[in-house]
């Protein structure tokens, strides 16, 4: 089924895709500070950001399923306004997150009775820096485009019967108990997915005709607010526009029907990635490792405020560092580490994360111009990746090797965002 693609691609590395679904079933379906239905409306609005329809859909059902407000689906205007001021820091992590300041952490904190948490607010960052990179995966590795068995590559399905890639767990830390219990769970999970889905579909095929009148009128006006978007070369453009994906949208009878955009999770659409070398100097600097890291610094304070996440964090950070990559390396000359540090260090360089321990020379040694353009394109503005630059990067190479390039892309682009995220927050505590 299509919500089991990120599963079948991970499964190419079933040690990683354990400590995946762990942590996401823990930060969707377990104790913490956000309610179950807020915590999906948070995906969808950062799925929306790189227009993942595949992220946006799932999260639709499950939002539904755990009891949210059906009048939320038709957009930003009609959610709370606690929610709807979470959109800047969404829109910033998501593309440009060096722009991200104490300020805009005050901002949240402080609002009368609008106001967010601490523990809310580290609850809701991680829920967006997993999602932006959780796209970047979906798009990489071709789960947007892959409708049906005639995809991109040779899925092999590795979860047992219908799971659910958003509510399982791994059985082989739980106890059995909680095991039995989250197989019920995901049982029942995937059967009311597909109830909803079927609601869904039937309410859009009885409502295409009108959603049909709608759309030359609304194409006109999305085409005519449409940016120019940065680009790494030409002929990178995905296949369809951005703007014309399929998300739910509550009608108003308040049932779920199709919309033809993902525009009403947004605001400010065309904001998007630009290079950091670009920056205005007098606005920012490059943030150095030494003085603010992941495992000195982020580890413990989000650890603090949102318990056990930093664990479930630290440790996918660390699985996909010890994933074997000895054909990767050797084909480029180099050894494993060598040439995972060098992948990993170029996607945060991209994002203003230096090492100073780090000669940068080695990037362009190590890694060939294809995969460049292909590991910018899916870090920086993912909707833009297609099946060809996929099939171009490395020929050679196996489809589990490029599935493990993209696991590289997704930790190391959640720990970029999560850096900047969490130093605002530091410095806003200080």
């Amino acid at each position: 089924g299509r919500l089991e693609a990120v599963t079948q691609q991970m499964g190419y590395h079933p040690q990683y895709l354990d400590c995946f679904l762990k942590t996401q079933h823990y930060l969707l379906h377990m104790d913490g500070p956000l309610p179950f239905d807020c915590r999906h409306y948070i995906a969808i609005m950062a799925a929306a950001r790189h227009h993942c329809r595949y992220l946006v859909n799932l999260h639709v059902l499950q939002f539904l399923r755990a009891g949210g407000d059906p009048q939320w689906l038709r957009g930003l205007d009609f959610i709370p306004p606690k929610l709807r001021n979470l959109n800047e820091i969404n829109k910033i992590l998501a593309h440009r997150p060096w722009l991200i300041t104490k300020d805009h952490i005050e901002k949240l904190l402080k609002i009368s009775e609008w106001s967010w948490s601490l523990a809310e607010l580290v609850h809701a960052v991680v829920l967006l820096a997993h999602c932006h990179a959780l796209a970047s995966f979906v798009f990489g590795c071709g789960c947007e485009q892959d409708e049906g068995p005639g995809g991109r590559g040779s899925l092999k399905p590795v979860s047992p019967g219908n799971q659910c890639f958003c509510e399982a767990t791994a059985g082989n830390i739980c106890s059995q108990e909680l095991l039995r219990i989250n197989r019920k769970r995901s049982l029942d999970s995937c059967m009311e997915l597909d109830s909803l889905r079927e609601r869904v579909q039937r309410i859009h095929v009885e409502t295409e005709g009108r959603e049909e009148a709608r759309l030359p009128q609304q194409e006109r006006e999305e085409g005519e607010g449409q940016g120019a978007e940065v680009g790494v070369q030409e002929g990178t453009e995905h296949g369809s526009h951005p703007s014309t994906g399929l998300a739910p949208l509550a009608d108003t009878d308040g049932e779920v029907t199709g919309a033809t955009n993902l525009a009403c999770y947004m605001q400010d659409p065309d904001f998007g990635y630009q290079d950091f070398a670009r920056r205005d100097e007098d606005q920012t600097q490059v943030f150095r490792v030494q003085d603010y890291s992941w495992e000195d610094h982020g580890f413990s304070l989000v650890n603090r405020l949102y318990s056990d996440i930093g664990h479930l964090l630290d440790e996918k950070f660390r699985m996909v560092d010890g994933l074997q990559s000895s054909a990767m390396a050797k084909r480029q000359g180099c050894e494993p580490s060598v040439f995972k540090r060098g992948i990993w260090n170029y996607i945060h360089c991209m994002f203003g994360i230096r090492y100073d321990d780090y000669d940068y020379a080695e990037v362009n040694q190590l890694l060939e111009r294809m995969l460049k353009v292909y590991i910018k394109t899916v870090t920086c503005y993912p909707e833009k990746t297609n099946s060809e630059m996929f099939d171009r990067f490395w020929k050679q190479f196996k489809h589990s090797e490029k599935v493990h390039v993209n696991l590289l892309i997704l930790e190391a682009r959640m720990q970029a965002e999560l850096l900047y995220a969490l130093q605002a927050i530091t410095q806003y505590m200080v």
